[in-house]
């Protein structure tokens, strides 16, 4: 059976690297597969984070077409996703997987290790986002004692605190006992003070892994340094967690070995962008918030990522991507009522996918400069 991939809805720069990451993993599966105009494949990647992407996908979609989403987001519309960032391992995964739901078996031949070795040096590890652990890529990267040394930058108040240490590099002044208070001091004051789970969830509130636990629903699982979160899917059941005020106290540090027990089965890894923006369409109860024009004009400056769960999210984004317009004016493209228009726009402007628009001054056209006067100017415009 042939097997054929496309590629559409996507900038040059994107297209160029999927490409070449595309060469890398179908040389993995024997060339099996072969890249063709968009019109001729069987299967066509959508880039679903572009402008373009999701109308790519409703026309692809309307045709009866085989749509692979291509998407930072944890899951999409579309049948199959290939997850940014991405590379050959992936899209070999991605191909295989493909594949087999045509009824042909793959089998992906093992990639070479392209690290660097140094003898001795530290060795530090990363995940790629993905779906699934077949979707999940590990990347080791060998970096230089040296080098590691120049990139760790000293913590004088944990120095002071917990004693000097042993890599100290020599020739850095002593700080004293009153600096190190007064740099504390100014840490908390210019800290925020939040109060409810949308305020706790803004970057740099919360710091490490925590889990937030509830009497009236799921415990949420919270990496606050990779801005991400381990909890279910739908969000409707997590709408109770944004009344009332919460304190310090109600996360819970969760040490490495708890976090990995507990994460097994608390659900796929999620990004806190999802979590910032069911506050942000909670918080203003069918107005924009405060600080935002009711009369003023917005616009999406992306596609965001719509929830199921809000069906008629889909509508309305669609209608702001035309252009910049008011609340009344998205209500009426989109024959949703403007309450729930308001809402969206703050969800995203939560999450930084809209924005207001501010009108162009009127430009003042300045009067054609009179030609020069008195007698001989007068005689002249004869």
């Amino acid at each position: 059976m042939s097997l054929t991939l496309g590629l559409t809805g996507m900038d040059p720069a994107t297209e160029t690297a999927l490409k070449a990451a595309f060469d890398d993993g179908n040389a993995r599966l024997g060339g099996a597969w072969r890249l063709v105009p968009e019109a001729d494949a069987d299967h066509v990647v959508v880039d679903m984070d572009s402008m373009y992407g999701p109308m790519s996908w409703l026309r692809l979609h309307a045709a009866g077409r085989h749509v692979i989403g291509l998407t930072s987001a944890p899951r999409t519309q579309t049948e199959f996703r290939l997850g940014r960032p991405f590379d050959g391992a992936q899209v070999a995964q991605l191909l295989a997987d493909v594949a087999r739901s045509v009824g042909v078996d793959l089998a992906a031949a093992p990639a070479a290790t392209a690290a660097t070795t140094v003898e001795d040096a530290p060795t530090t590890t990363s995940a790629a986002e993905g779906d699934s652990p077949a979707a999940t890529v590990v990347v080791k990267t060998a970096v230089p004692v040296a080098a590691a040394a120049e990139v760790a930058e000293p913590d004088p108040v944990a120095e002071l605190r917990d004693g000097p240490a042993s890599t100290a590099s020599p020739g850095v002044a002593a700080t004293s006992v009153e600096e190190v208070e007064e740099v504390e001091e100014a840490v908390e004051i210019a800290a925020p003070v939040p109060d409810d789970f949308a305020a706790w969830l803004r970057p740099g509130a919360l710091s490490g892994r925590v889990c937030f636990r509830s009497a009236s629903g799921p415990t949420l699982f919270i990496d606050a340094d990779n801005d991400s979160w381990h909890g279910p899917t739908p969000l409707n059941p997590l709408a109770g967690y944004f009344q009332g005020a919460l304190e310090a106290s109600d996360f819970a540090p969760v040490d490495a070995a708890t976090w990995a027990r507990e994460t097994a089965g608390a659900g796929a890894q999620q990004p806190l962008a999802r979590l910032r923006w069911l506050g942000g369409l909670l918080a203003g109860g069918g107005a924009l918030l405060p600080g935002h024009d009711p009369a003023g004009r917005y616009a999406l400056t992306k596609w965001p990522q719509t929830e199921r769960e809000y069906p008629r999210h889909f509508r309305i984004a669609t209608a702001m991507m035309k252009g910049p317009a008011t609340v009344a004016e998205i209500a009426e493209a989109s024959g949703i009522p403007g309450a729930d228009v308001a809402d969206f726009i703050n969800a995203n402007l939560a999450t930084g996918y809209a924005e207001a628009v501010a009108e162009a001054p009127p430009v003042i056209e300045e009067p054609e400069k009179a030609r020069s006067g008195g007698l001989l100017g007068r005689l002249r415009n004869r």
